[in-house]
């Protein structure tokens, strides 16, 4: 999402970086630059205004240190001024002191709400708890019928009064149900409209009154820019928000959602969506994101991703097969397929500190490229029978030109894939023993170079 943003504001301080030291001069050049690479990311024009006003108090009081370049320096104060404006730090969901927690999810038509709740009760459900999904969207064609599959899909349970019922008496009765069902969080989908409108507020003001959630979250498009930012401010007006969730944060937006919202609003943005699968949804953390703003990376979701999806049981075993030399191709789908559920390649790269910068605009194609390989390097193994698998060796001539023809790739393509492989498991056995790493060992199989 923040590419543009990201690639301006390393412009602004590339030109910094050969000065010897920060100067009014160049400190006034680099900020017009960044002030211009923040409007053209939709950034709100009030915050573009305060951001530069606070990184510009910052800088003249910075006292210059030798070990710091004036680039590292900017970069810094940049850094910070992201993470006070984005919020400082994540911020949890408020809890009942007595269970349920109500949940309220208000926002405009097509902003994404039905699936964000089912995100956002499958992400509960992980943590322990037993959400409860409430349909009370009875305006919008069969609403209720993809609140329900979402709920199926997210293994909840859901509960509405019909298309015909009044959504007031629908969230009231929620209470009630969830108790029966022994659910301690309800999450309430209530209707949106295609703009701002004094019937739908009335409602939404009505339920609140009605129910007293812990939580109003207003739900946002991030790719639709200031116009969230917008909606966010009008229905701040007309109920207590007390979070917003951004959706599409994966989306090709300019990103000036997130950084306005708080601002704008007062209202901490608690949850992002970064994809359309039902796990795809994340904490919000002000620091991580101005990080991959400003092309640091994120090894912290990274690394968390990677503990979410992971079977430690059967990463155990890999590693008791790898010391033994005894791992098959098997072995490593199976492993492949755990580093494709933590996302494409492209996210993955770009979560690894300096690896942006490092590979540059050659990231994009190397990324699609890397996608192409896992794929064919998929269909390969899955063209295999379970016993060449498990024993590659007994693979032949003919056996190749069999599982080229199945894969839909040539014969050199699969001899290539079983060369690398062998390659990758002398390295990893030597690895995992301590040893030194064998020479002419630098290629793994396909989608692992």
């Amino acid at each position: 999402m923040f590419e543009n943003l990201s690639k301006k504001l390393e412009s602004a301080f590339k030109n910094i970086r050969g000065q010897g030291r920060l100067t009014e001069a160049n400190m006034k050049d680099a900020l017009k630059e960044i002030r211009l690479a923040l409007l053209e990311a939709d950034v709100n024009i009030s915050v573009v205004k305060k951001f530069i006003e606070d990184v510009q108090k910052t800088a003249d009081g910075e006292k210059v240190l030798d070990s710091v370049s004036p680039g590292q320096q900017i970069v810094k104060i940049v850094h910070d001024a992201l993470i006070d404006i984005m919020g400082t730090k994540s911020v949890p969901l408020n809890v009942a002191d007595k269970p349920p927690t109500i949940i309220m999810m208000v926002g405009l038509q097509g902003q994404g709400k039905t699936t964000t709740s089912g995100k956002l009760a499958l992400q509960l459900k992980k943590k322990g708890r037993s959400p409860l999904l409430v349909g009370a969207d009875v305006y919008r064609p069969a609403a209720i019928k993809q609140l329900e599959v979402v709920a199926e899909q997210a293994g909840v349970q859901s509960f509405s009064l019909g298309e015909n019922a009044n959504p007031v008496d629908t969230c009231v009765m929620a209470r009630g149900e969830a108790q029966m069902r022994g659910c301690d969080v309800i999450i309430l989908d209530t209707a949106g409209r295609l703009h701002v409108d004094d019937t739908m507020m009335e409602e939404l003001r009505r339920i609140h009154a009605q129910v007293q959630p812990h939580e109003v979250l207003f739900v946002a498009n991030a790719m639709t820019g200031q116009d969230a930012v917008n909606s966010a401010k009008q229905f701040n007006e007309a109920l207590p928000l007390s979070g917003v969730i951004l959706t599409q944060m994966d989306g090709d937006a300019r990103g000036g959602a997130a950084i306005s919202l708080i601002e704008v609003t007062g209202c901490p943005i608690k949850f992002v969506g970064v994809g359309e699968k039902l796990d795809a949804l994340d904490t919000f953390h002000p620091r991580r994101m101005a990080d991959q703003i400003l092309g640091m990376g994120d090894i912290v979701s990274l690394v968390e991703k990677a503990q979410e999806v992971v079977d430690k049981e059967e990463a155990v075993k890999f590693q008791k097969k790898v010391k033994k030399g005894d791992l098959d191709l098997e072995d490593f789908l199976a492993q492949m397929r755990q580093v494709k559920k933590m996302g494409s390649m492209g996210d993955l790269m770009k979560k690894i500190p300096g690896m942006g910068k490092m590979l540059g605009p050659d990231m994009d194609s190397m990324n699609e490229a890397a996608e192409e390989e896992l794929k064919y390097t998929e269909a390969i193994i899955l063209s295999m029978t379970p016993k060449e698998r498990h024993r590659p060796k007994i693979i032949n001539g003919s056996r190749r030109r069999r599982i080229a023809a199945g894969s839909g790739t040539s014969v050199q393509e699969v001899n290539r894939l079983l060369k690398d492989f062998e390659k990758m498991k002398k390295m990893m056995k030597r690895l995992m023993k301590g040893g030194r790493r064998p020479r002419g060992a630098g290629a793994g199989p396909r989608g692992i170079r």
